[in-house]
């Protein structure tokens, strides 16, 4: 075999096996970062937010070593799976700051692309739709609403972005799903407070023939 061949295809091979290790890791390590940030939204929706700052705090270095693997290896990173796991991420995040009251982070704050925190952005207003059902279900109208409040918050970003979905991953459909969860909410709630209306007038009448009698 001609020798400059043969040393091209050594180094084609060498290179290609450096990629392939450093894919096997970064993938290994983002989907562990996608597992603990899932994690970390059921440990919220249970009330646990030390459990879910821990999980929070494990996937935000399980994504610093997949990024780190893919470092040389542009066409890797961008593959997928790591924006995928930033997306995760951050709808963690930005759920429980939602949840707490805390002031929203940005892409920045988190470390993640603008495009993986537009998608969690999407992803968290269902997250918090569960919630506000949570907070409903034990009467916290008020707590629901606050809810409800930081969910139009984030459906104003989303349709603030109108670029091709070529550019956004698709957020189009997921802004799309976000608006349709939006007044889901809304309706529920709404039937919620004029139901606490009601029962709050039943028992001032009440209140008011027992004191006639």
């Amino acid at each position: 075999m001609d020798a400059g061949l043969d040393s091209a295809c050594e180094a084609a091979i060498t290179s290609l096996t450096a990629a392939s290790h450093a894919r096997d890791a970064a993938l290994i390590a983002s989907r562990q970062a996608t597992r603990a940030s899932a994690n970390a939204i059921r440990a919220l929706h249970r009330g646990d937010d030390g459990q879910a700052r821990g999980l929070m705090a494990e996937a935000r270095g399980l994504l610093d070593d997949a990024v780190a693997s893919l470092d040389g290896h542009p066409q890797i990173r961008w593959a997928g799976f790591v924006h995928d796991a930033e997306k995760e991420y951050a709808e963690a995040c930005l759920t429980a700051a939602a949840i707490e009251g805390e002031p929203t982070p940005g892409p920045h704050d988190l470390g993640v692309t603008d495009v993986a925190w537009l998608h969690g952005v999407a992803e968290a207003v269902g997250e918090l739709r569960r919630h506000s059902l949570d907070r409903l279900r034990h009467g916290d109208v008020a707590g629901a609403e606050g809810l409800l409040v930081r969910m139009d918050d984030f459906y104003a970003v989303l349709v603030r972005i109108d670029f091709p979905d070529a550019m956004t991953a698709g957020l189009r459909r997921a802004t799309d799903a976000a608006r349709g969860v939006l007044e889901r909410t809304r309706a529920d709630l709404t039937i919620a407070t004029v139901q606490q209306r009601l029962e709050r007038a039943l028992a001032e009448h009440s209140r008011r023939l027992a004191g006639d009698a």
